[in-house]
């Protein structure tokens, strides 16, 4: 987990407690998110970024994108990697990076990291959410959450994880068409059965033309 704002140690605690060995890293020391993550992510181990992504088999990163601006690709070369990030310009300003209309943000990420599989995930539910509205499989009411990429492999595995921490992973199979998740897109904040979801793909693909 590289980020330990408001939702990296969400993410990191739900990842505990469906039995994953989780590190955490924010932009400077770890000793400065020692207690944060003694607080809101018991089990995870704060690190420096280097080292937290050096034996990780996937990376979330969620991180305010003016950070991302900063950020050394170097350092999640090889890696699959899940966007979890999102283009608030209210919040961070608009950022020339991220004013393109011909593509959505988490193709413009894994166009800076071009040596990473790059998945949009997690982004359009909020944190304060996740926790909460997690679901054994199988359940009538639990909530399906998008899971975007142009890497098949990369999307199965990331699913695998959304499955595990209590959702149902609803599979898109390119970035492109991973704007849906966007804020402003029609499953962006709601909450839908896989069911649901899977429908409004269909019916934004048949109307944008994106799939």
């Amino acid at each position: 987990m590289v980020g330990a704002g408001h939702v990296g140690p969400v993410i990191a605690r739900v990842a505990v407690a469906a039995g994953y060995e989780v590190t955490i890293a924010a932009a400077g020391d770890p000793k400065e998110i020692e207690l944060i993550t003694q607080v809101l992510a018991p089990g995870s181990e704060p690190r420096w970024t280097a080292d937290a992504v050096k034996d990780a088999d996937l990376v979330i990163l969620a991180i305010p994108l003016h950070r991302f601006e900063a950020f050394d690709p170097v350092l999640l070369a090889d890696r699959l990697v899940v966007d979890a990030m999102n283009y608030w310009p209210a919040v961070d300003g608009k950022r020339e990076l991220f004013e393109d209309a011909q593509h959505g943000s988490s193709e413009i990420v894994a166009g800076r990291l071009a040596q990473s599989r790059v998945v949009k995930a997690l982004n359009h539910i909020g944190y304060h959410e996740l926790e909460g509205e997690r679901r054994p499989s199988g359940s009538s009411d639990r909530r399906g959450l998008g899971v975007a990429g142009d890497d098949g492999q990369a999307v199965a595995e990331v699913a695998e994880v959304i499955e595990r921490i209590g959702y149902d992973a609803v599979r898109l199979d390119s970035l492109r068409a991973g704007r849906i998740l966007q804020p402003g897109g029609p499953v962006f904040g709601r909450t839908l059965s896989r069911a649901e979801f899977e429908r409004a793909v269909h019916t934004e693909a048949a109307a944008s033309g994106v799939r």
